[in-house]
């Protein structure tokens, strides 16, 4: 059955019914590939006295233990620690599968001898940027990069790209998911994309000039970068003309963000343009994306594919499945890859408003979707801004707020130490540049009374900078990812931050709104 027959079956089905699949495919799949393979998983199952019978359902997949980043990461007894979550065939095994006789039989056994060794032969990697922990690699094989091909063709046919458009790849070249999901995209769709690498290997304005030249529908890229391009066409009075679409990867999307694209692309003579985003991790290789909504109404979450794999959405302080709708950590499991396979992937990102099987209100399929804000327990930073109490930032909700500032273009957020003292309080300084004609000092008011009403902080210092100097402070062309937040504290004086079941506690000061003198922070 070819991929397009079968999203078509999937998306005609009730959740029931789709999660029924779901059971018997996870089966299927724990029994020929996993179990067979994966060194990780065979001392796991062993280790719980478990087997692939164990099974049959998704309401199954709660006896199976998480895994997480940390399961994964290298330590010095053992330095390829990864490696035990690739799928390394036997030869033997795999050759007394029934399914595989049977291939052998009707095929003959060279051809069939091929085709397996480009189903399970790594060839690609793509791996996690390193941020917050030591970069992993995750390895994928022919298969995988099929698999890659048709979760990136969805993406581009939920946002109703056609083969008669032509599409600009801005992300970043480097082996990350969101460049090479939407390489294969344009592949998988037979749409001509160009991809240009991103700010590291043309520049602002080498991407102007593509965009010129090719004069494309869709734009591809993250948002921080593309805000950069934009704003610069803008500035030089150019006329970038017939863009309809921007699908933005690699950050968080706030509504104020849309809002400024969409805005911008306006007065460069491209009215009406929707802005989806899409969201995606290194672990699952694949990326889901949100119907192209209109202008200013709400997204409809993001469309997942029960084909490929399961999402669960879990308490994150008892690991048990929450009803749908109800907010929770999001949880991954793939339902056909081979290369490096993670099961009951604790992603450490919580959805607000959880899984839903009704239909889409925007586009009418029936798939699930995540819906709601998606914010990442690591941009929960704890803040030390008195001798005694200390303040945790939600900097989800920070961001979100800022991008809906009238007036404020790009920002970026510093957090640094008093004196440079590691032992002192911390700051937090605001980089901003102006969008628009306010005044400087009503911007200036409106932001302090932004950190004072909603976060009960005041910032140390506002600093006012030119659209080129806050393309400098953001390392536009030379970070893969745009540096919206940057953390100049010593590592030692950030401490971890709790998790309290759905929400992070935060401790607020029980006085009046803390006095900060200067920013920062990583993204």
């Amino acid at each position: 059955m070819s991929h397009e027959l079968l999203t078509r079956r999937w998306q005609s089905l009730e959740r029931e019914a789709a999660r029924e699949l779901q059971g018997r495919k996870f089966h299927g799949y724990l029994r020929d590939c996993v179990l067979p393979f994966s060194g990780h998983y065979q001392r796991v199952f062993r280790e719980h006295g478990l087997s692939a019978d164990d099974f049959r359902s998704v309401d199954d997949l709660r006896k199976l233990p998480f895994t997480s980043k940390e399961d994964l990461l290298p330590t010095p007894e053992n330095p390829r620690r990864a490696m035990g979550f690739a799928l390394i065939p036997d030869p033997k095994t795999l050759s007394r599968q029934p399914a595989i006789i049977v291939r052998a039989l009707l095929r003959g056994r060279g051809r069939v001898n091929e085709e397996l060794d480009r189903e399970w032969r790594p060839t690609f990697m793509t791996a996690t940027t390193g941020r917050s922990t030591e970069s992993v690699a995750f390895l994928y094989t022919q298969h995988d990069l099929r698999n890659l091909a048709v979760g990136g063709g969805r993406i581009a046919e939920i946002g109703g790209v056609t083969r008669d458009e032509r599409m600009l790849n801005m992300f970043p070249f480097a082996p990350h998911l969101a460049f090479w999901c939407m390489h294969y995209a344009g592949q998988d769709r037979n749409t001509f994309a160009l991809a240009t690498g991103g700010g590291k290997a043309m520049g602002t304005e080498g991407n102007l000039r593509a965009i010129q030249k090719l004069k494309p529908q869709v734009l591809v890229a993250m948002p921080t970068f593309i805000y950069h391009v934009l704003q610069q066409a803008v500035d030089e009075g150019q006329r970038l003309e017939g863009i309809r679409l921007i699908c933005l990867g690699g950050e968080k999307v706030p509504d104020g963000t849309r809002r400024k694209l969409s805005a911008l692309c306006e007065q460069l003579g491209s009215p009406g343009v929707r802005v989806i985003a899409t969201y995606g991790f290194t672990e699952s290789k694949l990326a889901w994306t949100e119907c192209p909504v209109a202008p200013g109404d709400s997204p409809t979450g993001y469309h997942l594919y029960p084909d490929m794999g399961i999402v669960e959405v879990v308490n994150p302080e008892t690991g048990e499945p929450v009803p749908d709708g109800t907010r929770g950590e999001i949880v991954w499991t793939p339902l056909d890859q081979r290369g490096t396979v993670v099961l009951r992937y604790r992603t450490g990102d919580f959805v607000e408003q959880g899984l839903t099987w009704e239909r889409c209100p925007c586009c009418g399929r029936r798939l699930p979707r995540l819906l709601g804000r998606i914010s990442r327990v690591s941009d929960f930073r704890a803040l030390r801004f008195q001798k005694i109490k200390g303040t945790v930032v939600d900097f989800n909700d920070l961001e979100h707020a800022l991008d809906d500032v009238r007036g404020l273009g790009a920002w970026q957020i510093e957090l640094r130490k008093a004196h440079d003292d590691p032992l002192d309080l911390d700051e937090i300084v605001l980089h901003v540049a102006r969008m628009g004609d306010m005044p400087q000092a009503a911007l200036e008011r409106t932001l302090r009374e932004l950190f004072h009403r909603e976060f009960e902080l005041r910032p140390n210092q506002i600093v006012f900078h030119t659209a080129d100097e806050i393309k400098v402070l953001h390392q536009v062309g030379v970070a893969l990812k745009e540096q919206k937040v940057v953390d100049h504290r010593p590592k030692a004086a950030a401490p971890a931050v709790q998790v309290d079941g759905m929400r992070p506690l935060v401790h607020r000061p029980a006085r009046p709104a803390a006095s900060v003198t200067a920013g920062e922070t990583s993204a």
